[in-house]
């Protein structure tokens, strides 16, 4: 069976897990927590980056931050995981949806102004397979309407929108590390704070809505209650894991990005290519070979193209349901304009096999099987 997805190990996680054992700081904001934050803020040129348990808690404390509240709307796409919506549903804010590009399967930039009203808060660009949202259009949008940006850089991390890394172009940057990234350690989430004004509060609602990062520098003499929060810390045993992924970070993108693009030569060459759409890069984006997809002609096609690879050892799969068709979406949010493409798009896309480490022989038999599947139905084009 060739797995949809297999979590990266670099060979230093152990290593590093013990050295964080023998040290005796086990908890959030240990020696590794450090590391890793030094990393990240060094790479990215982030203001402030802050480890969090997940990249849902990243979001929010995103939601904290940005003052969100009872009667506040947020604008965002349908086509994205439900913690997208669930951090600011949670404020009270009431969630307006928006349609999607066809070719990055990101939001439609072009309609964001109108949909903003006097009650829109934020706006949240979700970058798809770590290939960046037209984040210059986003920020003007923002500008004219005073509105903080949140970018949702779950999938982003060392993906590009005209040079600058996904998740530090707008007032606040959410990153996952879960295991299906492609720099994990299990569990985790980091918030990328790059307007100044938001560093104190930001530390101080992942410390439960103490100072206590303050006390630990020595700015205070004892830390106590100022604010709401949360306990956000990421364990410095995932922290250790994690620092190892991240010293390892290029060499895993070098490896993704080398098993995506065989997929796209190996694709390109099949006789039913322009059946099967593909994944659209933008010209001023680098993406980080997050996910390779191909587009199906509709549901039927996608589900026996599914099952046609399962039946033969390779697990493939879809992605997300647009949000605004589920329950809590319509108790929380609204569709703004006409859906023309989130649903249909959503209904057929596919997800393949893309993973570190992932050989030659597998992406080939992977795209074997598609070409059966179409030679099958009779279709060579």
């Amino acid at each position: 069976m060739i797995p949809f997805n297999k979590p990266a190990v670099t060979g230093k996680e152990i290593t590093f897990i013990r050295e964080a054992m023998k040290a005796n700081r086990l908890a959030g904001d240990g020696p590794f927590s450090l590391r890793c934050s030094q990393w990240l803020e060094r790479t990215t040129g982030t203001r402030k980056a802050l480890l969090t348990t997940s990249c849902t808690h990243a979001l929010e404390m995103a939601a904290m931050l940005a003052g969100i509240g009872p009667g506040d709307e947020v604008i965002m796409p349908s086509y994205t995981f439900v913690s997208t919506a669930n951090a600011f549903a949670l404020r009270g804010a009431r969630i307006v949806f928006v349609d999607i590009r066809p070719d990055t399967m990101n939001l439609d930039e072009n309609l964001l102004e109108e949909a903003v009203t006097p009650r829109t808060k934020a706006i949240v660009p979700v970058h798809y397979a770590g290939v960046g949202c037209d984040m210059a259009v986003v920020m003007k949008v923002a500008e004219r309407h005073g509105l903080i940006v949140i970018e949702d850089a779950a999938q982003g991390l060392l993906g590009y929108y005209r040079d600058r890394p996904l998740g530090t172009i707008g007032h606040l940057g959410c990153i996952s590390f879960h295991e299906t990234k492609n720099i994990h350690c299990g569990e985790g989430g980091a918030l990328f704070v790059n307007d100044p004004r938001f560093i104190e509060r930001a530390e101080i609602i992942r410390e439960k809505g103490t100072n206590r990062s303050r006390f630990f520098r020595g700015e205070v003499d004892k830390y106590s209650w100022e604010d709401v929060g949360s306990s956000y810390l990421l364990s410095d045993i995932n922290a250790a894991f994690l620092y190892a992924q991240l010293l390892a970070a290029e060499e895993l993108l070098s490896d993704r990005m080398d098993s995506w693009r065989r997929y796209e030569e190996e694709l390109r060459g099949m006789p039913c290519s322009k059946r099967l759409e593909r994944l659209s890069v933008p010209e001023d984006c680098r993406h980080n070979a997050h996910i390779f997809f191909v587009k199906t002609r509709d549901l039927e096609e996608r589900t026996r193209l599914i099952a046609h690879l399962k039946e033969n050892g390779v697990y493939s799969t879809f992605h997300y349901v647009p949000l605004h068709s589920s329950v809590a979406g319509k108790a929380y949010g609204r569709f703004h304009g006409v859906d023309r493409h989130t649903t249909r798009e959503s209904e057929r896309l596919v997800r393949l096999p893309l993973y570190s480490g992932m050989k030659v022989g597998h992406i080939r038999r992977v795209v074997r099987l598609i070409r059966r599947f179409y030679l099958e139905k009779g279709i060579s084009e």
